[in-house]
């Protein structure tokens, strides 16, 4: 594998990383939402990661087979909260709100588990590139 491959795929897995945080962050924002109805209730969103095995799987914003990206971001189909609260402007005509779905507490695992993965890749490229400054090194003297 050449230095440029391991950037190429460790760059696709810090975008990739990027999008859950952002997402995982846009979970939280909302965590607190309430609404009238069910349908209009916020739902987290996840990202659905696809491996780069090959070539065809490829785009212009994951390139390098052996990479990975966000093939699709998905919404969370777990429970939709319902709470009595006729005194709550959000309150639909009958008097209940829809509360978010967001689980605060593994969001911020999500969120946590990303940054991690974030930098090991962050470690992956800061390695090559000292490696390939090393070999740079031993070509000149």
């Amino acid at each position: 594998m050449s230095i440029s491959r391991i950037f190429g795929v460790a760059g696709t897995a810090l975008n990739a990383q990027a999008i859950r945080m952002n997402l995982a962050t846009s979970n939280l924002a909302n965590a607190g939402n309430t609404s009238s109805t069910e349908a209009d209730a916020f739902k987290a969103k996840r990202p659905v990661f696809q491996a780069l095995m090959e070539q065809q799987q490829t785009n212009a914003g994951a390139q390098y087979v052996g990479g990975v990206k966000v093939d699709k971001i998905v919404e969370d189909q777990s429970t939709i909260q319902r709470s009595f609260e006729p005194s709550n402007p959000a309150a639909g005509k009958d008097g209940y709100i829809y509360k978010s779905n967001v689980n605060e507490m593994s969001e911020t695992v999500e969120m946590m588990a990303a940054a991690r993965s974030y930098q090991n890749n962050v470690d992956v490229v800061n390695t090559a590139r000292e490696l390939m400054l090393k070999t740079i090194d031993m070509i000149k003297g």
